[in-house]
């Protein structure tokens, strides 16, 4: 007879039965961190990105280009209103007013140059330092300047002032007629479109750069003065459109002449022109932004 097997207290275990050993992280290992909530998380990178933008597109309008609109017609016929231009900031060296709101963190002016005259610049007019100006610059420190019967005298001599074509400009909304041309120099083209027609000259300055000027005729207040010295430290400057420009002719006062300017209050030189629109753009009609395009006017340098 076979024997009996031998029986055990203890069932065998099946593979369903088992249960796994707990792991066991070596001593001295740090315990996992708690993960950030991924919405925390984005809000630093948003912010972090969005701060890391707003320095770079500060120094980029402090030290290298900035962008400008023309709100007035005193530099006609070389600027329009509804022009919009580059300038570069570095030209002439920096001072407070390069920077955003004129903060104060440059003293004085540093790697200061003195415009060439001719040039086209945008400044920081006196007597408040507050608004953004564009002229043209005439003399530098130690020229005399004085108009006679609407010619420039420069140094005591006649800058050349040819008479060439008239210049004229459609009547649109953004230079209506009426308040921006008077009815006796309104006009229509071949086209029967109205027009604004002023007389036009070419100025050659000494030193060979030349543009064009309008007269709207005999000023006396504009086209007779005294004779003017420019101090040191300062520029003179007068706009393209010499019958209507508050410039440097004129004592400073507020929202209109600027006197003589200080070279610490240019802020840079005129480059390019990126973009015009003669006003008849509508905000709600996105087409309309095309058609009131100056698209002739695009690329334009100075």
């Amino acid at each position: 007879m076979r024997k009996p097997r031998a029986m055990t207290d203890t069932p065998q275990a099946t593979p369903t039965d088992a249960t796994p050993d707990p792991v066991v992280a070596p001593a001295g290992t740090p315990a996992p961190a708690a993960k950030k909530p991924k919405k925390e998380e984005d809000w630093k990178d948003t912010f972090s990105f969005i701060i890391k933008l707003v320095v770079v597109v500060v120094i980029f309008r402090s030290f290298l280009f900035s962008p400008f609109s023309i709100p007035s017609q005193s530099m006609l016929p070389r600027l329009y209103i509804g022009d919009y231009l580059f300038i570069s900031k570095w030209n002439y060296g920096f001072s407070k007013h390069s920077l955003p709101f004129s903060v104060p963190l440059i003293p004085g002016r540093i790697f200061g140059r003195n415009p060439t005259p001719g040039d086209v610049v945008v400044f920081k007019a006196p007597p408040g330092n507050d608004q953004d100006y564009i002229k043209r610059v005439i003399g530098l420190p130690g020229d005399t300047i004085q108009m006679r019967h609407g010619q420039l005298i420069l140094n005591g001599v006649a800058v050349p002032k040819v008479r060439i074509a008239d210049f004229t400009i459609p009547l649109t909304p953004n230079y209506p007629a009426g308040k921006e041309c008077p009815a006796e120099f309104q006009a229509s083209d071949s086209g029967g479109k109205p027009i604004c027609r002023y007389m036009q000259f070419k100025e050659t300055l000494p030193n060979g750069v030349s543009y064009t000027v309008l007269d709207r005729g005999e000023f006396p207040d504009r086209d007779d003065t005294d004779v003017y010295t420019v101090p040191a430290g300062h520029v003179f400057l007068m706009g393209d459109n010499r019958d209507d420009s508050g410039d440097s002719r004129f004592p400073a006062q507020e929202n209109g002449a600027i006197g003589m300017v200080p070279l610490e209050n240019l802020e840079g030189k005129a480059v390019v022109t990126f973009w015009s629109t003669d006003g008849n753009a509508q905000w709600l009609l996105p087409w309309t932004w095309f058609t009131a395009a100056r698209w002739s006017r695009l690329g334009q340098g100075f």
